[in-house]
C-alpha cells in the first residue's frame, strides 16, 4: 500500500484543494480585459464566460453532489483536480474564445467534484474544534486563492511576456503538485455501502431549517464574487479609469486579502452572529461600490473590495459553520455540496443578467444593478438568520446515526 499522509499533512491538503477552487475561479479575472480587446469581445460574453463556470458546478453538484459519500472523498476529490487540470491547461493555450468556454466547463466540473468533498475533509482532518476550524480554514483557503489568483494574473500580465497565457501555467504547475499530493491522502474508510447511482441531492427533514439558513448565507455570500471576479477588472479600468493591471489586482486582491484575516479572526465566533454581522458590512461595501462609479473613486473601490471581503467571510464561515455543526460525517459531503450549489447557481445567473446591462447600457449602471440587487439580499439573509438564532439551535448529531442523504 503507498504512504499516506498524516492527519495534519491531509488537513493542509485538503486546505490546498478548498484554495484551489477559488484559484480556478478567479483565475481569468484580471484577462477578462485582454480578451475583450483581443477579440473585440462585448460585456455579454466575457461575463458569460465567467457564469458557464458556476452554471457547470451547478449541474455538477445536483449530478454528482453525493459522489464522495459513496466513494469516498479522496477519490472524488482526485476526479474533481484531474478536470481543474485539464480546464487550465486549455486557457493556457487558447487561441480563441470557444477554448475558454470549453476550459470554463473543465473548471467548473474539477471545482464542483471537489468543493463539498474538501470542506467536508477538512472537518475529518481537524481534529479538536473540528468544526469552527475547518470553517475557519475553508475561509482562509479561498482568501489564498482567491487573493494570489489576482497578484500572480495582475503581475504576470502587467510585467511578463504572454500576458494571457503565463498565468495559467504557473497554476498549471500548482495543481498538478496538489493532484500527486492529494493521491497520498488517506484511503477512504467510511463511504456508503452500495452502488453509487445518479440522482438529485436531498437533505433530510431534520438538516432542512439549518441547510436552509445556511444555503442562502453562503449564496449571498458569493454574489460578491460576482463584483469582484466577473466584472472587478472591468470596473476597475472604465469606471474607476486606473489603467495598471497590477494595480487593479492589488486592489481587488484586498478582498482576498481581508477575507483570509477575517477568517482566522472569526474562527471562535458564534455561526449565526457572525453571519449577521457579515451581511450588515456587505451592505456597507455596497454603498462604497456606488460612490466609488459615483466619483471614480479608487480609494472607494479599495475600501468596497476589503469590506466585500470581510462580510463574505463572515457570511461563508457563519452558514458552513451553521450546517456542519448538526450533519452526520457519512452524508457530510453531499449535504455540503448542497449548499454550494444555490450559491454557484445564482452567481451564474447574475453575472449574465450584469453582463447583459453592461452591454446594452454601460458599466456603471451594471455596478448599479449589484448594488441594489446584493443589498437587497443580504436584508433577506439578515432577516433569516436573526429569525434562525432566536429560535433554539439543534442539537448536534452523533456521527453514529447514519441517515442517508
Amino acid at each position: 500500500m503507498a504512504t499516506e499522509l498524516s492527519q495534519k499533512a491531509s488537513f493542509w491538503v485538503a486546505a490546498g484543494i478548498v484554495a484551489h477552487t477559488l484559484w480556478t475561479s478567479a483565475a481569468p479575472a484580471m484577462a477578462y480585459p485582454l480578451y475583450s480587446a483581443q477579440w473585440h469581445l462585448t460585456p455579454t460574453i466575457t461575463t458569460t464566460i465567467f457564469a458557464i463556470y458556476p452554471i457547470v458546478v451547478v449541474a455538477t453538484l445536483i449530478t454528482f453532489g453525493d459522489l464522495s459519500d459513496h466513494i469516498g472523498p479522496r477519490m472524488t476529490m482526485l476526479y474533481g483536480l484531474m478536470a481543474s487540470i485539464a480546464g487550465v491547461f486549455l486557457f493556457a493555450i487558447a487561441r480563441d474564445v470557444w477554448m475558454l468556454f470549453v476550459g470554463r466547463v473543465f473548471m467548473g466540473l474539477g471545482v464542483g467534484l471537489s468543493a463539498g468533498p474538501s470542506t467536508a475533509a477538512l472537518v475529518d482532518y481537524a481534529g479538536k474544534d473540528a468544526t469552527e476550524r475547518a470553517s475557519s480554514m475553508t475561509i482562509s483557503g479561498q482568501a489564498v486563492g482567491f487573493a494570489a489568483s489576482l497578484l500572480v494574473g495582475g503581475l504576470l500580465i502587467q510585467y511578463a511576456p504572454f500576458p494571457t497565457h503565463l498565468s495559467f501555467l504557473v497554476l498549471l504547475f500548482l495543481l498538478v503538485i496538489l493532484g500527486g499530493l492529494t493521491y497520498f491522502l488517506p484511503r477512504d474508510t467510511n463511504a456508503m455501502s452500495g452502488q453509487w447511482k445518479l440522482r438529485l441531492p436531498r437533505v433530510e427533514r431534520s438538516l432542512r431549517r439549518p441547510f436552509i439558513v445556511s444555503a442562502i448565507t453562503v449564496m449571498t455570500a458569493y454574489t460578491h464574487g460576482v463584483t469582484v471576479g466577473s466584472l472587478g477588472s472591468q470596473f476597475a479600468r472604465e469606471l474607476v479609469q486606473s489603467s495598471n493591471v497590477f494595480v487593479n489586482s492589488v486592489a481587488l486582491s484586498l478582498f482576498g486579502i481581508s477575507l483570509g484575516i477575517t477568517g482566522l479572526l472569526s474562527r471562535r465566533a458564534d455561526p449565526s452572529k457572525a453571519a449577521i454581522l457579515g451581511t450588515v458590512i456587505s451592505i456597507g461595501a455596497m454603498v462604497l461600490l456606488a460612490g466609488a462609479a459615483i466619483f471614480r473613486s479608487l480609494a472607494l473601490f479599495i475600501a468596497m473590495a476589503a469590506a466585500s471581503g470581510t462580510g463574505y467571510a463572515l457570511m461563508v464561515y457563519g452558514g458552513l459553520a451553521i450546517i456542519t455543526g448538526v450533519t452526520p460525517k457519512d452524508v457530510r459531503g453531499g449535504v455540503l455540496s448542497g449548499v454550494f450549489l444555490f450559491a454557484y447557481l445564482f452567481t451564474g445567473i447574475l453575472a449574465v443578467i450584469l453582463g447583459k446591462i453592461a452591454t446594452l447600457s454601460d458599466l456603471a449602471h451594471a455596478a448599479f444593478a449589484e448594488v441594489l440587487v446584493m443589498s437587497a439580499l443580504c436584508l433577506a439573509t439578515l432577516i433569516l438568520l436573526v429569525a434562525y438564532a432566536r429560535r433554539e439551535p439543534l442539537s448536534p448529531p452523533s456521527e453514529t446515526c447514519a441517515t442517508k442523504a
